[in-house]
């Protein structure tokens, strides 16, 4: 099991999933730079974490998806090698085309920081196993572009597919039909704005987001 975590400058989530992964998997995460041309050999997951990624200028993530680092994660990620981007991770995943849609400023205008219920919509996924479908789960948020919007053909063909992994239960941030996570349609790359690898234990408050680990290494180790 060999797993990859990708930092860009302004990444601040990047040391929170590192953790996360060495905790659940047992084994220590490859650091891996944006500026790097080639991805290490042998990589079984990669993860996009949350932060800042250059500021947010331009668009958030719009600087991360041009990043020489991404043209690797692009072809891993064509190759079936399952990709995980959380907050920015997921602004940068749909920026590069790995995703549908784009991740707008939150409706209100204001920075959303707390614990929220979200559904879980998709357990057949990779990311999903140890979920039950309809279940409701714990997952922090950070973010102030995290207003998921796609054009109506794209959210029915989304929702069609069972590619809607995770729904908002509150008012978050304004998202298209409350989407919190959507997956790609090979289903081995998921974006998602809720962070969680900040629920991996009951020290940070709940641990509701161990089992998204615990499903993707799962299915890699039984592969």
């Amino acid at each position: 099991m060999k797993t990859a975590v990708v930092t860009f400058p302004g990444s601040n989530c990047d040391r929170d999933m590192w953790v996360a992964l060495r905790d659940v998997s047992g084994k220590e995460p490859v650091k891996v730079w944006h500026g790097d041309a080639d991805l290490p050999d042998g990589l079984d997951f990669i993860a996009l974490p949350g932060g800042f990624s250059y500021g947010d200028y331009l668009r958030s993530g719009a600087m991360a998806a041009n990043s020489p680092i991404m043209r690797s994660v692009k072809s891993a990620a064509e190759r079936g090698v399952p990709v995980l981007g959380v907050c920015n991770g997921f602004q940068v995943l749909t920026e590069s085309g790995l995703l549908p849609g784009a991740l707008m400023r939150n409706a209100g205008q204001t920075f959303v920081c707390r614990t929220v219920p979200l559904k879980v919509e998709n357990s057949q996924s990779l990311f999903t196993s140890a979920y039950e479908a309809g279940e409701t789960i714990h997952i922090p948020v950070a973010h102030h572009d995290g207003n998921y919007f796609a054009d109506a053909e794209t959210l029915d063909r989304l929702e069609g597919e069972g590619r809607v992994a995770f729904r908002y239960l509150d008012a978050v941030n304004g998202s298209q039909r409350d989407i919190a996570g959507v997956l790609n349609a090979q289903g081995n790359v998921l974006g998602m704005m809720p962070h969680p690898e900040r629920a991996i234990e009951d020290a940070q408050g709940g641990s509701d987001g161990r089992r998204l680990f615990e499903s993707v290494i799962g299915s890699l180790v039984s592969a």
